[in-house]
């Protein structure tokens, strides 16, 4: 592969104008030129397509017809793409700064199937940067992927593989991905850096779709990894946020002391009102009878006086 490794970047888009304004940008005034640039409208009508047109000497390909969803529309960018490695950034997404496939480049090489780096969560009212670990394992990708705007793949991964499953709705990359790198043990690369800023609101990070992702997920597992399918909800509680926490706490021996003193004055605290709960509930039983005998005369003291029954009339 040539020391400067042609890019192949893939933007899909459906009347999103605003954002495809942005992802373009970002695109085409990157300081490293060794790249395609290719564009899949959906048939936009909100006048994306103008946009478009406004940019089309600095694109190389680009389409504007209805498709069948994302995947489709992924699948149309690949099909093609003439780069060495392909990357997706979709409209709303952009580049980290304008230099950073310049910084990439030289470490693209044959060498790897897939490079991947971290990435600016865009939220609301919040931008954090999500980073990934050197090491991709089977547990990483039972609660989590690579983020596609951040991770380049080598081109002919997809003529040796397959094509993003387009009967999946929201994890055909995931799908690609854990496949690849699980199943296939296709060679891959961390890259240190962050490489895109991600619109943190699209459809597969919205909570409405959790029980949808949740069952796609299941499936492919079930159709590539089947023996593991019965450990998916204990991995999935040892990948919660929560466990996750106290396992950062316990990598500090000062803050893992600390913890574990506050567990423990909490058990006791517990086993003080468990006694003393006891305590009360035996002396409860112990004095039933007489607490009960004093309960009625209490009330038939108060309900049932002399002059209830008229003695005093007399």
């Amino acid at each position: 592969m040539a020391i400067n490794p042609k890019i192949s970047i893939v933007t899909i888009n459906y009347n999103n104008k605003i954002g495809l304004n942005k992802t373009i940008e970002s695109v085409v005034n990157q300081t490293y030129k060794n790249f395609e640039y290719i564009i899949i409208d959906g048939g936009s009508t909100d006048g994306d397509v103008e946009i478009i047109k406004t940019y089309q000497n600095q694109i190389n390909y680009w389409v504007s017809e209805p498709d069948k969803g994302i995947y489709n529309a992924m699948n149309k960018g690949i099909k093609v793409a003439s780069g060495d490695f392909i990357i997706f950034m979709n409209s709303g997404d952009n580049f980290t700064n304008l230099s950073i496939l310049e910084e990439v480049q030289s470490k693209l090489t044959s060498h790897f199937d897939i490079y991947y780096g971290d990435c600016i969560k865009i939220k609301l009212h919040s931008n954090r940067r999500k980073t990934y670990p050197e090491k991709l394992n089977f547990s990483f990708f039972y609660t989590g992927s690579l983020n596609h705007q951040s991770t380049f793949f080598k081109r002919t991964l997809f003529d040796t593989m397959f094509l993003y499953n387009e009967e999946l709705k929201i994890l055909s990359d995931w799908e690609f991905n854990i496949y690849a790198i699980c199943y296939k043990n296709v060679k891959y690369k961390y890259l240190n850096t962050v490489i895109s800023d991600f619109d943190f609101t699209g459809i597969s990070s919205s909570p409405k779709f959790n029980e949808h992702e949740r069952q796609e997920r299941k499936d492919v597992l079930e159709k590539y990894f089947p023996a593991f399918v019965d450990d998916y909800e204990k991995v999935s509680l040892l990948n919660s946020k929560r466990f996750q926490q106290i396992i950062h706490i316990q990598s500090s021996p000062f803050l893992w002391k600390i913890f574990k003193g506050i567990i423990s004055f909490l058990l006791s605290v517990c086993s003080y009102i468990l006694v003393l709960l006891k305590f009360i509930a035996s002396y409860i039983i112990t004095f039933y009878p007489f607490i009960i005998f004093m309960f009625y005369m209490f009330l038939t003291s108060r309900f049932f006086k002399r002059d209830d029954f008229g003695y005093n009339d007399f």
